[in-house]
């Protein structure tokens, strides 16, 4: 039985990272990581809420500084402490979709990315810290420009 963070998200697949995997690398979470998870899983439930029911299908969560460094990930990534998680939501409509739904919310995201046309990165603000709800887009030239758009 896979350990539940909320009712729709597990630890197991917000730890899950196919390079890990690939590369034998160990991506345990510490407590406070796991604290930080839980806190994610249950905006997440926020997300699937918003859109409907709709299941999330994470692609990245958590990372490890050697799972960090070996997918080429921002030093500073909220990855690393289990802040950020990237994910796509097909059955609701395209990456830009969700990315803009989440926008129009009250969601209390840090930092909001549409990524290359293919997936959201939703980042949250440490606990002690005020969410920014920062709008961002990355694509072909491999930089951030502000607001939602393809580039």
């Amino acid at each position: 039985m896979p350990k539940m963070l909320s009712t729709h998200f597990s630890l197991d697949e917000l730890i899950f990272s196919q390079t890990s995997a690939r590369l034998g690398i160990d991506n345990t979470p510490d407590a406070a990581v796991l604290a930080n998870l839980k806190r994610l899983a249950a905006v997440l439930e926020q997300v699937r809420d918003l859109l409907g029911g709709t299941p999330i299908v994470v692609s990245s969560g958590y990372r490890s500084p050697t799972l960090n460094k070996a997918v080429g990930g921002a030093q500073n990534s909220a990855h690393l402490s289990g802040l950020a998680v990237d994910f796509t939501a097909p059955h609701f409509g395209s990456v830009m979709a969700t990315a803009k739904a989440i926008a129009r919310s009250d969601i209390a995201f840090d930092q909001l990315i549409f990524e290359y046309g293919r997936w959201v990165h939703m980042g949250l603000a440490p606990s002690t810290a005020t969410p920014k709800r920062q709008l961002l887009s990355i694509g072909s030239t491999h930089t951030y420009v502000s607001g939602l758009k393809v580039v």
